[in-house]
């Protein structure tokens, strides 16, 4: 019988602590330390940022691969090697002294992405905890919320203190001194794929998924929602200044989300747990363009503001936990690693370009209220294939293929 109480009670919050490690160091960190990359390495904004759009191209492309190798040997061996990787890299970030170099190191920082962060986390959580992979899903992503949280006034401080340069070496060790332990800790492939064998009947294989017209379907849905939540993610104090707001009432409002974001996953958790992946994920996911929506409002109604922050966030938030767990859910455990990593090949892509087609919306739409209505109509469109898609139980979508 799978209970929690069989479960070892130390991965999920060891598992959390690499998320907010790897995220903050690989992720977030790099937003307040390029500035002053820039300066040094005397390079333009777009290719500072074009390294860092490599990395989350190449984590993408590489997420197929990952859970693949999660499936046949767990995630000791992967992820293990990963923040290896990390900490290498983070540590040559410190030494770099060219754009070459700098574009160099974060294309092996995103294989150490697609080895490390949530994807392959959720592939161990997924084969360790069997029936209630949701939850656990739920509760790590509760502790990766806290990242940008850590991670940027953090980066400041370290930044004013000791410099961009030392900052990487610190980052590095955290990596080496907290992640690697954990990932070590992990269970073994051998016990894992015993217990996986009693489930292999519920499942199916990448090559059986990959024909079903359903499974694009979904990932498009996803995928579409991923791209517009990036675009606005960059955009959305210019666009809350475009529409009249004062800087102060504009940053609060951008500041109300990513708490919102963990009320997302907390209310999943308590109020959404009796429900199934796809209802949460129906209702997340039509969150969305209705917030965009809002942005139409006369900039002093500030409880619209908060309105739209507050379905913004949650919706987000409880997306990733879609994103997680629906594979699961549709197609079962015992090739849950590949299936997933496919899934988010294209959602890591569209995360890379959201910014960019948002730069590209504004310019064809003349302004940002052409680019707010584009994205409305991809969310809106993200939202419909997922309730098509989803509109069939698994038996019937699955027996048609097989």
């Amino acid at each position: 019988m799978d209970t929690a109480a069989s479960k070892p009670a130390w991965l999920i919050p060891s598992l959390g602590l690499t998320q907010i490690v790897g995220w903050g160091s690989m992720f977030y960190a790099y937003g307040v330390l390029m500035q002053p990359m820039q300066t040094e390495l005397q390079a333009s904004k777009p290719v500072i940022v074009g390294a860092y759009s490599l990395a989350l191209l190449i984590s993408g492309l590489l997420s197929t691969l990952a859970g693949s190798i999660i499936d046949r040997v767990g995630g000791r061996l992967l992820m293990g090697a990963g923040t290896v990787l990390a900490t290498v890299m983070l540590a040559l970030l410190s030494t770099v002294n060219s754009v070459t170099g700098l574009y160099l190191i974060w294309a092996c920082i995103g294989v150490a992405m697609s080895a490390t962060l949530y994807q392959p986390a959720f592939a161990v959580i997924t084969q360790i905890f069997e029936g209630g992979f949701r939850r656990a899903i739920t509760m790590l992503t509760l502790f990766g919320g806290f990242a940008s949280t850590v991670s940027w006034p953090l980066t400041q401080w370290l930044l004013e203190h000791y410099g961009w340069r030392e900052t990487w070496v610190i980052y590095a060790v955290a990596n080496l001194t907290i992640c690697l332990p954990i990932h070590a800790l992990l269970p073994r492939a051998a016990s894992i794929k015993a217990k996986a064998k009693v489930h292999a009947a519920d499942s199916v294989d990448l090559a059986t998924v990959l024909r079903e017209p359903s499974f694009y379907l979904i990932t498009a849905a996803v995928t579409f929602n991923a791209l517009v939540f990036s675009a606005m993610s960059l955009h959305l104090i210019s666009i809350l200044h475009d529409r009249g707001m004062t800087a102060y009432y504009a940053a609060g409002i951008g500041a109300l989300i990513g708490p919102m974001q963990v009320l997302g996953r907390i209310l999943e958790a308590t109020f959404g747990k009796n429900a199934t992946t796809r209802q949460i994920g129906l209702i997340a996911i039509c969150l969305l363009p209705v917030a965009l929506i809002l942005l139409f409002a006369p900039a002093e109604w500030l409880l619209i503001y908060g309105l739209f922050a507050a379905m913004y966030g949650v919706g987000n938030g409880v997306m990733t936990i879609v994103r997680g767990a629906l594979p699961a859910e549709l197609y079962g455990r015992e090739a849950y690693g590949a299936i997933s990593g496919a899934m988010a090949t294209p959602v890591t892509i569209a995360f890379a370009a959201g910014p960019f087609v948002a730069s590209l919306l504004y310019a064809i739409g003349g302004g940002y209220p052409g680019a707010i209505v584009a994205l409305i109509g991809i969310a809106s469109l993200g939202a419909v294939l997922f309730f098509y898609a989803t509109g069939h139980p698994r038996s019937e979508t699955i027996s048609s293929i097989r």
